[in-house]
């Protein structure tokens, strides 16, 4: 018996969810174009994710495609990759130029430095693209400097880059918030002083700190932000900062996710390759589809597909 055969059957005797799935968070590059300082051989890593050599390959639709060979993806939404900061755009017409199958990258997530003189300028040259239908601009900073991916703390609170932010409304785009537990209670702050701007939660709001003060912090941050109706959350890269992650380590932060947003406030995510440092697709998908497999069949068809059919406009 093969794998999808396996797979399938699999489903059929659990119960596990067997709809469409929209993947809302995976990333492509070409490692040949130089366009991924992060990515470079002689790059430092980033603590939290492990070492990056695996990932310091080509990834673009067919190598997707084939990671999610055994799952009904019809469609996904590309996220922002870290491409060279002074060339944001260049992303997007890369982006265009590539053969997508199979529904791959049918919605983007571009970058924008929204506190840059230019963002009003490059949020114009993303609108133009018809995929494109929101922006991230990564607010992630921790003390530890080895955690950041950020210039400096407090970004998000800065006159310059929350006038950036006011600038999507104009253009109907949402915005992926990318920040760390340590930082979700000036999200929700953020969250209530846009409350016409979609905001979506990337990775559960990062819970890297696993000892039990850090996850309560995390816990209760997430229970703050999501008071707020206009935020989302992607349930993605649960393993990021679980490397040695079970199906029951995994599950408390999944179903708290959703007992905060709930189902049609929730979705899931692959974040493929980076995820697959520390799992296999079919790991990342069968650990969701186990997890909720008690829940109703149209909580997890807003889960795996209607939460990000809706936010990303598919």
């Amino acid at each position: 018996m093969d794998l999808r055969s396996w797979y399938d059957n699999l489903a059929i005797m659990t119960k596990l969810y067997p709809g469409p799935i929209i993947d809302a968070h995976h990333h492509l590059w070409d490692l040949g174009l130089n366009r991924h300082p992060w990515l470079s051989p002689v790059a430092s890593g980033r603590s939290g994710l492990g070492a990056l050599d695996p990932i310091r390959r080509n990834y673009l639709a067919a190598d997707y495609r084939c990671d999610a060979r055994n799952h009904d993806v019809v469609a996904t939404v590309h996220i922002e990759a870290s491409w060279q900061a002074d060339d944001c755009v260049g992303e997007t017409r890369w982006l265009e130029t590539l053969d997508k199958p199979g529904g791959v990258a049918t919605r983007y997530v571009a970058h924008v430095p929204l506190g840059s003189p230019r963002a009003q300028a490059l949020l114009e040259e993303q609108a133009a693209f018809e995929r494109v239908v929101g922006i991230r601009d990564i607010l992630s900073w921790d003390p530890d400097p080895a955690r950041r991916f950020a210039a400096r703390d407090g970004i998000m609170n800065e006159p310059a880059w929350r006038e950036g932010l006011a600038g999507l409304k104009r253009h109907g785009m949402s915005f992926d918030l990318m920040v760390f537990a340590r930082q979700l209670p000036d999200a929700a702050r953020l969250a209530a002083h846009f409350p016409d701007q979609q905001l979506v939660l990337n990775h559960c709001g990062s819970p890297i700190d696993r000892d039990e003060a850090g996850m309560d912090a995390w816990r209760s941050g997430l229970s703050l932000l999501a008071r707020q109706p206009n935020v989302a959350i992607k349930i993605s890269d649960l393993v990021a900062y679980d490397h040695h992650w079970t199906l029951e380590s995994l599950r408390p932060v999944v179903m708290h996710c959703i007992d905060c947003f709930g189902p049609h406030r929730a979705m899931f995510a692959s974040d493929f390759p980076v995820a697959g440092l520390h799992a296999s697709f079919d790991e990342v998908y069968g650990s969701f589809k186990t997890i909720v497999r008690n829940l109703t069949l149209e909580e997890q068809h807003a889960l795996f597909y209607g939460t990000a059919k809706r936010i990303y406009r598919l």
